[in-house]
């Protein structure tokens, strides 16, 4: 005992015995920030840098011109850049409040509630995640043309808010909340409602966290849904926008090799751009997305 006591690592303070963890941790560490650490430093690149032979990893010279040429190519556009934001702002917004909302309550009625096809209705969502958006682009724009949603925000929206990996996630979070806890709810005189609301909400709150994080990527860098189903430009949004820049960029300047690098160093800024909120809401929120992976596979 006192030999286990001697080796016990304390999560608060350093020992000795913790390096092992740190010589393996912190390589990986290193080896999974290469991408991000690349983004930033390329979008900071002057034209000298994008193209340079060899490639180099990180910047030496940080200019904020390929930032410069953004903001001069998009007051060059009929649409102002801030109807683009405007439009990734209501749809990401509104479609994470809805899919989470409308993920947790199908959550909740899989694993709590009793009545006739329910196991049928979770083998149909856990076979969903098997099929990739594409596979069904054809049947989901015939169902919303026949809708007539097109041009609206509603086909940038509805399509994405069912999430299958979120419901499974979320289900496996409240199988975990003892029914006992329901039933003695129910016997003070609680509503379905109410039990959903004000105990189970709280227990999954880290599940709710993880599956808006992963409806706000899905949301914020659609590019396939402004694509296909918006024809009025004034409708489309930031990540479209920003994905036909570099191609404006360079129809604009000819097949001048310049003007070529100066495209992509639009797109490179404009890529950290569509970044940066995806890693801030992670940030914030990894916290809660760990807690959801490593309870997603618990039963109690």
């Amino acid at each position: 005992m006192a030999k286990y006591q001697a080796m016990k690592v304390d999560p608060k303070g350093f020992s000795k015995d913790q390096m092992k963890f740190y010589v393996i941790l912190i390589p990986m560490a290193i080896f999974v920030a290469l991408p991000i650490l690349f983004i930033i430093s390329h979008a900071f690149k002057p034209m000298n840098e994008l193209f340079a032979y060899p490639p180099r990893f990180f910047v030496r010279t940080p200019t904020f011109e390929n930032f410069r040429d953004l903001v001069q190519l998009a007051s060059q556009s009929g649409i102002p850049f801030s109807k683009y934001l405007y439009n990734s702002l209501i749809v990401t917004g509104l479609g994470v409040f809805l899919s989470v909302f409308v993920t947790s309550l199908g959550a909740y009625s899989l694993s709590k509630l009793k009545f006739k096809g329910k196991k049928l209705l979770f083998e149909i969502n856990t076979l969903a995640l098997m099929f990739v958006p594409i596979a069904v682009t054809i049947p989901r724009y015939l169902t919303i043309e026949r809708l007539g949603l097109i041009d609206t925000f509603w086909v940038l929206i509805l399509p994405l808010i069912a999430m299958p990996v979120g419901l499974f996630l979320v289900k496996q979070f409240i199988d975990q909340t003892p029914n006992e806890l329901i039933e003695s709810a129910k016997i003070d005189g609680a509503s379905e409602m109410q039990i959903f609301t004000k105990i189970i909400i709280p227990i999954i709150a880290p599940a709710l966290a993880t599956v808006g994080i992963l409806s706000f990527q899905l949301l914020w860098n659609d590019v396939i849904g402004p694509n296909l189903f918006i024809d009025d430009e004034s409708m489309r949004t930031l990540a479209f926008y920003f994905q036909t820049l570099a191609a404006l960029a360079t129809n604009q300047a000819g097949a001048g090799g310049a003007n070529m690098i100066a495209g992509q160093g639009i797109m490179a800024a404009a890529s950290l751009i569509m970044f940066v909120p995806n890693i801030i809401i992670f940030i914030f929120l990894q916290g809660k997305v760990m807690n959801t992976m490593a309870h997603s596979g618990i039963k109690s």
